[in-house]
C-alpha cells in the first residue's frame, strides 16, 4: 500500500486520454455570444472551458481527470471534466444539488461501475496509472484509495477490528503490527484518547461523530494515495461537524483529500483548492481563498455569495 507524498510523482499532461465503455460522437459547442453568460451556455446544452487558476500548475498532482464524461443511460451527468488534484492538499467540490459532485467523486474509485446504465468516456490517472483501463484490477485500485461516506458505516465488530480491517483482508495478522497501525490511525483521526480504553468494545456503541472519525481512521489505516469524502458531515451535529472539520484540516500534508460538500462555509474552512460545478460542468477551479473572495467568473461569485443555487 503506497502513500503518495506531496513530493510524489506528477502526472504528465501529455498522457493520452483513453476512451472507455463505448464511444459517443458529440459536438462540443462553446461559442459564446456577446453578453452571454456561462450559465446561459450551459442552459442551452453547450459545453464550456473550465476557468482553472494558474496556481494549480505549480502543484504536484496525484490524480488527474482527463476529458471525463459520464452518462446514466441516455442522460449525460458529467461533461468534459478536466482537473488535477494537488498532492497533500484538500480539494473541495461545491455546487448545487445534482450538479455532478458525488458522481465525479464516485467515479474516482469506480463505484459507479456498480450501476448497469453507466457509460463513460475519457479517463482518470492515479499517480500516472489509468483508472479506467480494461486491465485494471478494480479491487486493487480501491485499496489505493480511502472512502468516507455521508452516513458513517462502522462494521458490526470492535473498534480495533474496524480500524485494522483492510490489513486483515490483506493477510496481515501480526498482533504488534496491527496494534501499532490501530493506534497510529486512531491518533490520526483524533479519536485515540476517546477510545483507547475500549478498543474491543463494539464500534456501534460510539456516537455519530465518533463513528465518522472511526471510518476516517479505518480509511487512513491503509495509507491511501487519495482519501475521498462524500459530504462526511451532512448527518452530524455542529459539535461533531467541527471535530471532523478540524481533522480534515489536520490531514493535509500527509494525505491528499478530495471532499464533496454542500456547505460552502465548510469548503472555505477546510480546503486548499475548490472546484465549482454546475449541471455536470466544472465552471471554475482554483485556490479556495481566491475562489471565494476574487473568483475569475461572475457566475462563481454569484453562487458563493448565495445569489443562486
Amino acid at each position: 500500500m503506497v502513500l503518495t507524498s506531496p513530493s510524489g510523482p506528477k502526472v504528465s499532461p501529455s498522457i493520452p486520454v483513453m476512451r472507455n465503455l463505448g464511444s459517443q460522437s458529440e459536438s462540443t459547442s462553446t461559442i459564446e455570444s456577446p453578453g452571454e453568460s456561462v450559465l446561459d451556455l450551459i442552459a442551452r446544452g453547450s459545453d464550456i472551458v473550465t476557468e482553472t487558476h494558474k496556481e494549480l500548475d505549480s502543484e504536484q498532482h496525484v490524480l488527474r481527470v482527463a476529458d471525463f464524461n459520464l452518462w446514466y443511460g441516455s442522460s449525460k451527468a458529467l461533461h468534459h471534466i478536466d482537473m488535477k488534484i494537488a498532492a497533500g492538499k484538500v480539494t473541495a467540490m461545491i455546487g448545487p444539488s445534482g450538479c455532478g459532485k458525488s458522481t465525479l467523486l464516485r467515479s474516482v474509485n469506480r463505484l459507479n461501475d456498480l450501476i448497469d446504465s453507466v457509460r463513460i468516456t475519457g479517463n482518470m490517472f492515479l499517480s500516472g496509472d489509468p483508472v479506467y483501463s480494461r486491465s485494471v484490477d478494480v479491487i486493487e485500485l480501491r485499496k489505493r484509495m480511502g472512502m468516507v461516506f455521508q452516513k458513517s458505516n462502522p462494521f458490526p465488530m470492535s473498534i480495533f477490528e474496524n480500524v485494522v480491517y483492510s490489513l486483515r483482508i490483506d493477510g496481515e495478522n501480526r498482533r504488534q503490527v496491527l496494534e501499532e497501525i490501530c493506534e497510529r490511525s486512531l491518533r490520526g483521526a483524533a479519536l485515540w484518547d476517546e477510545v483507547k480504553d475500549r478498543l474491543h468494545a463494539s464500534a456501534l456503541a460510539l456516537s455519530g461523530g465518533q463513528q465518522q472519525r472511526l471510518c476516517i481512521a479505518r480509511a487512513i489505516a491503509a495509507e491511501p494515495e487519495v482519501l475521498l469524502m462524500d459530504e462526511p458531515c451532512s448527518a452530524l451535529d455542529p459539535i461533531a461537524t467541527g471535530k471532523v472539520e478540524e481533522l480534515i484540516y489536520q490531514l493535509r500534508g500527509k494525505y491528499t483529500v478530495l471532499i464533496v460538500t454542500h456547505n460552502m462555509q465548510q469548503a472555505a474552512r477546510v480546503s486548499d483548492y475548490t472546484a465549482f460545478m454546475y449541471m455536470g460542468r466544472l465552471v471554475e477551479y482554483g485556490p479556495t481563498n481566491k475562489l471565494f473572495v476574487t473568483p475569475h467568473r461572475k457566475e462563481t461569485e454569484a453562487y458563493v455569495t448565495g445569489r443562486f443555487g
